[in-house]
């Protein structure tokens, strides 16, 4: 049974990083490279080379990251590795099959492209950092930083892009696809941070309930959270209480409420996010 569930857990986010290494290769093929832009990354510099060149980008995108999974490797570990190598060629499958398929522009409008591309680019990357994968490129410098210090890759990955899509001005002599490219970076960063963030967002709930103690020991058993009972005092009736304060995850905020609501229907509820959590069951603490 434990096997079955394990290579379940396996295809699942495998799944989910396929879908995302879908939507990032489809920003590039459907908005970025029809409109000639230039974003950051080994994406944004294969598809420099492709309009140089004439080469489709996948091509170059794979030679490319062949060199830098090595890396990935010796530094985060051979699962990361597994990842990375299956990420990466699947998005230059990706890249070549879509260039086929998409001819034209959808788009014609520079800004609107620089964005949508950007958001599915961002949206993408996002997704596939979130099931602990890499895009390959800049996205294996953002996620070593990201295990030892507690800088957003997004963030790691705006300042490494800034190069190449500088660069990009030697190739087309235009100021205004230069300011296209350093958009859809902002917008990749920002979509990358969006996405990864919002599946870790936490919570701090109290309750105050005379039944605290069955609402405690539903809260630990039924979704294995942590609770701690402190002590308090009403100050208006001067009558001792116990109030439970707990920790999770954004999207387990119904199932406490709803655990609460069967309980005891007249409980007090606080709710509130938080910048962060780290320990058990949440993120490491990191220098």
């Amino acid at each position: 049974m434990k096997t079955k569930t394990n290579n379940w857990g396996i295809v699942k986010t495998y799944s989910i990083i396929t879908f995302g290494l879908f939507l990032h290769a489809l920003g590039w093929t459907a908005f970025l490279i029809p409109g000639q832009i230039v974003g950051g990354g080994i994406s944004g510099l294969a598809a420099a080379l492709f309009y140089a060149t004439g080469i489709p980008a996948g091509y170059p995108y794979l030679a490319i990251n062949a060199i830098l999974i090595i890396i990935a490797i010796k530094m985060l570990g051979a699962s990361f590795g597994i990842k990375t190598i299956y990420s990466v060629v699947m998005i230059s499958i990706f890249l070549t099959l879509q260039q086929k398929f998409i001819t034209e522009p959808i788009i014609t409008e520079g800004f609107m492209t620089t964005v949508l591309g950007g958001l599915l680019g961002g949206a993408g990357v996002g997704i596939v950092f979130s099931q602990g994968g890499s895009t390959g490129g800049t996205d294996i410098i953002a996620m070593i930083v990201n295990k030892y210090r507690n800088i957003s890759p997004g963030k790691v990955i705006l300042y490494c892009d800034i190069i190449i899509i500088g660069s990009s001005y030697f190739l087309f002599q235009s100021m205004e696809k230069l300011v296209y490219g350093f958009v859809t970076m902002g917008v990749v960063s920002y979509t990358i941070d969006l996405i990864i963030n919002g599946s870790k967002q936490s919570i701090q709930i109290m309750i105050f309930s005379k039944h605290y103690e069955q609402i405690a020991e539903d809260i630990t058993m039924k979704l294995n959270r942590g609770v701690t009972v402190l002590d308090g005092q009403g100050w208006y009736t001067k009558t001792p209480t116990k109030i439970i304060m707990t920790m999770v995850r954004k999207h387990e905020a119904p199932d406490v409420h709803e655990i609460v609501k069967n309980i005891d229907p007249d409980a007090f509820i606080s709710q509130g996010a938080v910048m962060g959590v780290y320990g058990k069951g949440f993120e490491k603490i990191r220098g």
